[in-house]
């Protein structure tokens, strides 16, 4: 079996570094191994992070406070460094640009590369995040949604009912393996079981829902039960978000599949949803109860 080495890059500061953490935990639990691409002044904090299997030291000219000139010797040393992975996360803050790295990591041959980038990427990233900037995200959140979106989801998500609520999953016939799965043996798993009137019942008793735009959202709304609506924008909100009660509209409403009216996600790595982490999802649920 080939291993799985991922490059986390954070070339910045020690701070910056140790925000990091929990995404670098999050891809260190699914990749055989991690390898951290850290500047001088991070490279300390970079050694402290679990999970990490190694550490290359290099000093970024468009994000160190001191900028070392661009010059052909000082890339090639980044080259010389790098090993041969198969897949990069890019980390970076909301004034930083992700695609000067990227450029070099596809030269070096990395294969699949996802970031944070408002600008078009073209073929520098297979999975561009844009985050809603205005919301003043915590670093380290903005940092695990590009790791999550990237196919690594946080280390540490616990059992769902760890927030004092008692979850049902449901699902059609056909998704029981999914229901099963995301059910985790910690939840109540009633894929494939339910009538549409009995999902009404179950609807109908449930304090809140989570689910996509779909028929289950409408038929919470039906029966008085608040939504939190993991909303895809290839329809408007404004038409199609669960009407007359109480919901919380999660996902980029502004992505690249905006009112394309798409079926299937026309867009890699599906980045108007990747991006919302289990704890917006749990928060939301906690501001509908309350």
């Amino acid at each position: 079996m080939v291993s799985r080495t991922v490059l986390v890059a954070r070339p910045d500061s020690a701070g910056d570094v140790l925000l990091a953490g929990p995404a670098v935990r999050a891809v260190g639990a699914h990749a055989d191994r991690v390898v951290f691409l850290a500047g001088p002044r991070g490279r300390a904090a970079a050694e402290l992070l679990p999970g990490v299997d190694r550490v290359i030291e290099w000093q970024a000219p468009w994000i160190d406070a001191d900028p070392p000139p661009v010059t052909g010797e000082h890339v090639a040393r980044l080259m010389e460094a790098l090993p041969d992975a198969g897949e990069a996360v890019i980390l970076t803050s909301f004034h930083q640009s992700a695609l000067p790295l990227a450029l070099l990591l596809r030269l070096r041959g990395v294969g699949r590369i996802t970031a944070i980038s408002e600008d078009y990427p073209g073929s520098l990233l297979d999975v561009r995040v844009r985050i809603d900037e205005a919301r003043h995200l915590p670093e380290a959140e903005r940092m695990l949604t590009v790791a999550a979106a990237a196919g690594f989801p946080p280390a540490d998500g616990g059992a769902p009912a760890d927030e004092g609520f008692a979850v049902v999953v449901t699902g059609g016939p056909g998704e029981r393996a999914l229901t099963a799965h995301v059910a985790g043996g910690h939840a109540i798993d009633l894929g494939g079981l339910t009538s549409l009137p009995e999902l009404a019942g179950v609807l109908r008793d449930a304090c809140a829902l989570v689910a996509g735009n779909t028929g289950p959202a409408h038929l919470a709304a039906a029966v008085g039960t608040p939504v939190v609506s993991l909303f895809s924008p290839v329809v408007p909100a404004g038409r199609w978000a669960p009407y007359g009660v109480p919901y919380v509209l999660l996902g980029d409403q502004d992505g690249p599949c905006k009112d394309t009216r798409a079926r299937i996600c026309p867009v890699d790595g599906h980045p108007c949803l990747a991006g919302v982490t289990a704890a917006q999802v749990v928060k939301a649920v906690r501001e509908l109860v309350r």
